[in-house]
């Protein structure tokens, strides 16, 4: 059974050293995407590209790291703003749902804060306000930008699964039903990767606020190792998944 120290070491090389590939390859990635998804007139007229395209543009949002007030603030808040933004980029509600994300995004602006911890001298973002802390971590976090992002993304990918089954029966010119063909795939794989790496963060999420443990336990170290782990893990979808995307276009734009 590994110590602690054995642990906490992993724990601080795997924030160090997989935070840094999963920063380069998200960013190079999503630009990438911006870049084809944009340049092409066939990927402009698509619903799912614009989807892929929307949620290029926004993950960039989360790549860099401070640990300042006004970070605090607004990184929780852009967030906020780009986590909800995963189920809400069609093309006639997207002005709507974005002034939503804003107006909801408030409370985090107000409540956010930055603290040292008098132990460890350490600074980190918290929320202070034991009412919205008990909304974030449940309504937002395990509900909006978790649960309900899997939910639908699992129904839309199965839409898209039986659309590339119905494609070969449609009387469609062929350029245009291949590059149906290959958006849907794309969109069955950002559904099927994004299962398998938000239902660990979801499970640890809950576990983490649902136990209490002393900070000088083993077990509270294996949680901490598991957050870290699931945590990085969950930013690997945004890193992966445009290297899935760059590859399924390439050789194959009509």
């Amino acid at each position: 059974m590994p110590s602690i120290e054995v642990l906490n070491s992993v724990s601080v090389h795997i924030s160090i050293y997989v935070d840094l590939l999963i920063l380069f390859n998200r960013l190079i990635g999503n630009i990438f995407n911006l870049l084809i998804f944009l340049s092409l007139k066939t990927f402009r007229e698509n619903s799912s590209s614009f989807y892929l395209t929307a949620m290029s543009f926004l993950s960039i949002d989360e790549l860099l790291t401070d640990s300042s007030l006004t970070y605090c603030k607004f990184r929780a808040y852009f967030f906020q703003i780009c986590s909800l933004a995963s189920f809400t980029v069609a093309h006639h509600a997207f002005v709507i749902s974005f002034f939503i994300r804003i107006i909801h995004g408030i409370p985090t602006l107000i409540y956010q804060t930055r603290t040292i911890s008098t132990t460890t001298e350490v600074a980190k973002c918290e929320i202070l306000n034991s009412v919205f802390q008990k909304y974030y971590n449940y309504g937002f976090i395990i509900i909006l930008a978790s649960s309900l992002p899997v939910v639908l993304t699992t129904l839309f990918g199965s839409l898209a699964y039986h659309s590339i089954r119905q494609l070969a029966f449609l009387t469609v010119p062929l350029v245009r039903r291949e590059l149906d063909k290959q958006l849907a795939s794309m969109v069955l794989v950002q559904a099927v990767f994004n299962f398998y790496v938000i239902v660990p963060y979801i499970v640890r999420y809950v576990v983490n606020f649902s136990t209490n443990m002393s900070r000088d336990s083993y077990n509270y170290v294996i949680l901490q190792f598991a957050i870290n782990l699931t945590l990085n893990l969950l930013y690997l979808c945004f890193a992966v998944n445009p290297i899935l995307y760059l590859y399924m276009c390439i050789g194959k734009i009509p």
